[in-house]
């Protein structure tokens, strides 16, 4: 039998250590690369789908807005005691047209949580700016028109404040998306991780329809509560 020259044993075992660590980070790198992979392409799909999801619904975004740039300066320092009719039907147009608003079923609170990456963030703003308006437009609404009882209704415009700043961080959060969208795109790998899936110029297109420019409301609100 061969004999293991003194302090041989030692260096075997270190040597055959080493050879186990390298072998176990080489596996562990590939595994986390592949992992990394999965994850972007995942990332991508979703976006991809969010942008598909944003143009579906501009439609209704583009009239949603229009009716409440109409009814905005009317009571964006807030909701009028004695409103002209023509205040309240700017406010019932704007109203209508809020609640016409339909969220793409990618961007509903179910298949929303599923998603990944920039997608997932737009989403929530898109769901954000549904909900701010639709309740926003309707209690402004309820207060320009006036309640059941004279009671409901002196609560609601002592609290419009909270209803008027509410469409105006609606089409705020949007306003925004645009810019997430392109950041995304950018960060996702651009023209040659999309390829003719999601185009620049699609990208450009939808960031601008969903910009300050296109959605953010003139001037902030002014109304403060209790005011």
């Amino acid at each position: 039998m061969k004999q293991i020259a003194p302090g041989g044993a030692a260096r075997l075992l270190a040597s055959g250590a080493a050879t186990l660590l390298i072998v176990l980070a080489t596996a562990g790198c590939g595994s986390t690369s592949h992992a990394s992979q999965q994850g972007l392409r995942l990332q991508r799909e979703d976006l991809i789908a969010a942008a598909r999801a944003l143009e579906q619904a501009w439609p209704e975004v583009r009239a949603e807005t229009a009716a409440t740039k109409a009814a905005w300066p009317l009571v964006a320092d807030g909701v009028p005691a004695a409103p002209a009719p023509s205040v309240r039907a700017k406010a019932q147009a704007a109203a209508r047209a809020a609640a016409a608003l339909k969220p793409p079923p990618l961007f509903g609170e179910l298949r929303a949580a599923e998603l990944t990456g920039p997608g997932a963030s737009i989403a929530g703003s898109f769901h954000s700016f549904v909900g701010l308006s639709r309740r926003g437009w309707q209690m402004i609404d309820y207060a320009l028109t006036g309640g059941r009882t004279p009671r409901a209704t002196s609560f609601v415009r002592d609290n419009s404040a909270l209803y008027v700043e509410s469409v105006y961080d609606g089409h705020f959060g949007l306003s925004q998306v645009g810019k997430k969208l392109l950041t995304g795109w950018q960060m996702l790998g651009g023209s040659a991780a999309f390829g003719a899936a999601l185009t620049r110029a699609e990208v450009e297109r939808l960031a601008h329809a969903y910009s300050e420019q296109e959605l953010r409301l003139h001037p902030h609100d002014g109304v403060k509560l209790g005011s």
